[in-house]
């Protein structure tokens, strides 16, 4: 099944950017958003061409002297279970951090086959926001791209690790306030997340680039502003590996933004993803030299829709 075949949401489920949560909605009332769409006119640089001598050279694409042409891919969850079932946040233990339906389990790994099968090159790493329902999305994902034809898994294909960088925006347009911690404090036992995800895929070297979680009442900007961080960063640090980025959806929206100037985004569906790549080079002393990272997403292709004032704008 390809990806645009996948089943729609009903519109009140179809998300214009900012891509927020305010309430959990009925089935009679959409969700209400709070902001206008974002239109963008901003030009950001953060990917241009540079040489970047400080990034870990290490990885598996490319060599000295060589070239890679790094993908990177930023998704968004499943199906949560409090768009679908509102009673569920009026007794949960955390209200703000939904597990996913099973559709949502079967949506995340059907995407994830895609990606294994269709897109033509080998996903390295994935990073996770520690939020349970992009835990479940990602196990699932990562089930499906380290299955192979005859039904065998090797989880050495991928490694995976949490990343607060990629959380859910903690601000009210994106949870109540009634259902956020009463301290602030967004508290995640990374250990039983880990467990979630498949065996011998979690990679527990790895440093987060956020040490903690952002504060509570961040502002939106605040929050598309670190969701550009992280991708950069992420993408800087493995410039040899093609990434997965499991997110929420204002972080997909962002995504998009950063690769695509001058755009509206409009609609992330469940797992929709963004897919830019850039070419990169090494050189014989260790320099990393990267070109701008391309936006090669198709409006509504992978469930983001998305329009483009000016044509000539890809690229930052």
């Amino acid at each position: 099944m390809s990806i645009s075949n996948l089943p729609k949401l009903s519109p009140k489920f179809l998300l214009p950017f900012p891509c927020h949560f305010p309430t959990a909605p009925s089935k009679t009332n959409p969700i209400p958003f709070n902001l206008p769409t974002l239109q963008l006119t901003q030009t950001k640089t953060h990917f241009g061409t540079e040489k970047m001598s400080s990034v870990d050279a290490s990885g598996v694409g490319g060599g000295n002297g060589g070239g890679f042409d790094q993908n990177m891919l930023v998704m968004r969850h499943g199906d949560r279970m409090d768009n679908f079932l509102p009673t569920w946040i009026t007794t949960a233990e955390r209200p703000w951090d939904p597990p996913l339906i099973d559709a949502g389990k079967v949506r995340a790994y059907k995407v994830g086959n895609e990606i294994r099968t269709r897109l033509g090159f080998p996903i390295h790493r994935v990073f996770v926001s520690p939020f349970l329902r992009c835990i479940q999305t990602a196990s699932e994902v990562i089930s499906a791209i380290c299955s192979s034809s005859d039904d065998s898994f090797d989880p050495t294909k991928v490694k995976v690790s949490i990343e607060y960088g990629l959380c859910e925006m903690l601000s009210r347009e994106a949870i109540r306030p009634e259902y956020a911690p009463k301290d602030g404090d967004f508290r995640f036992n990374i250990s039983e997340l880990e467990a979630m995800l498949p065996a011998g895929t979690v990679d527990h070297s790895v440093e987060r680039i956020y040490q903690e979680m952002p504060r509570w009442e961040e502002t939106v900007l605040g929050s598309r502003n670190r969701y550009e961080h992280i991708i950069q960063a992420l993408a800087d640090k493995y410039p040899r590996e093609n990434l997965l980025l499991v997110t929420h959806g204002e972080g997909v929206g962002t995504s998009v933004s950063t690769f695509k100037k001058y755009v509206t985004v409009y609609e992330v569906n469940y797992c929709a993803y963004s897919h830019a790549k850039r070419h990169i080079t090494f050189g014989e002393s260790g320099a990393v030299n990267a070109e701008s990272f391309q936006l090669l997403t198709v409006p509504h292709a992978t469930g983001i829709g998305f329009n483009a004032a000016n044509s000539f704008a890809d690229g930052v």
